[in-house]
């Protein structure tokens, strides 16, 4: 009786970054110069993939995968916020809530793959091209991507059934689920732990799959003879070593505990780890591969020059740019 004579919520208001509006101006500019440089590196890295035959192999499909993910996942919820759309419909908010979900499982899902193509590529160098083809790939690629919608439902039709009467204010830069969860006017308890078990289970074990890759990898570098063999093996990851840390190390801290554990008192630094991994690391990434991978920096110069030929493709690792 009581949840039937509240007002039903419409739409919600997003709080953003609180400050004064000389702090906005700044943030503006900060966040626009994040999003483009996101948009145009990552724009770059596909279309070096896709210009450079050799770079037509699966660690540079999974790597246009995910500057394809990153793209995406940073439009959904930045442009909104440049423009100064502070309120949002109840629709459009859980539908920016699915979409943001979906597409940081899926990247979680490839990145696990990323690191499968690692292991194969050092610990089985020649059953390789048959274990870790372009089809098998691209299958994968797939998968990761439809399954990533999937995982997703239960909890989006969890957070369905709750009635939300009020308040309607957001303190987030976008709708993300425990902020949304605290404002149901019935106990959100079913959802909040629908929610808790679906990130758990994809983000442990997605991060399992990287940590028993990489323990194989390790162990398959130490009984290389040439300490020049396994330095050169070492950094043939670092790349990958790098996105995981950051990626992984920011999720983990938001999403692998009970959103009651969500105080008002860490709301703020909460917002600052989700800038992190919704902004930052989407930004990041392709500098990163850019920086530490000889034959991407090589593609881009040959691409930047008109020269972007066909190579020699040689099933060893270090001509894979690993």
């Amino acid at each position: 009786m009581e949840e039937a004579n509240q007002t039903e919520v419409t739409e919600f208001i997003l709080m953003g970054f609180s400050a004064s509006p000389e702090l906005q101006w700044i943030l503006f500019v900060m966040f626009l110069i994040i999003y483009l440089l996101t948009i145009v590196t990552n724009t770059s890295i596909i279309a070096i993939v896709r210009s450079c035959p050799s770079l037509h192999c699966p660690m540079y499909v999974l790597l246009s995968n995910l500057s394809f993910l990153e793209i995406w996942y940073t439009s959904v919820m930045v442009p909104k916020m440049l423009a100064g759309l502070l309120s949002i419909s109840y629709a459009g908010c859980i539908t920016q809530l699915y979409f943001l979900i979906t597409l940081g499982t899926a990247e979680c899902f490839i990145l696990a793959i990323m690191a499968y193509d690692r292991y194969l590529a050092i610990c089985n160098p020649l059953r390789y091209p048959i274990l870790m083809n372009n089809r098998v790939c691209v299958r994968l690629a797939i998968c990761s991507w439809v399954g990533a919608f999937i995982v997703n439902v239960p909890p989006l039709v969890s957070l369905c059934k709750l009635p939300f009467c009020g308040p309607n204010e957001i303190n987030h830069f976008f709708c993300d689920a425990p902020p949304l969860l605290k404002l149901s006017c019935r106990d959100p308890r079913e959802a909040e732990t629908v929610n808790f078990i679906v990130a758990t289970s994809v983000i442990v074990s997605s991060f399992l799959l990287i940590v028993v890759s990489y323990i194989l990898i390790i162990v398959t570098i130490l009984k290389i003879p040439s300490a020049l063999g396994r330095r050169k093996a070492f950094s043939t990851c670092g790349c990958h070593l790098a996105v995981v840390a950051i990626f992984y190390g920011t999720l983990m801290f938001m999403y692998v505990r009970p959103t009651s554990s969500y105080s008002n008192d860490s709301v703020n630094f909460n917002k600052l780890v989700s800038m992190f991994y919704t902004v930052v690391t989407p930004m990041l990434n392709p500098i990163i591969y850019c920086l530490r991978n000889k034959e991407v920096k090589e593609s881009l110069r040959k691409a930047v020059m008109g020269r972007c030929v066909l190579l020699p493709k040689a099933g060893s690792i270090s001509n894979r740019g690993r």
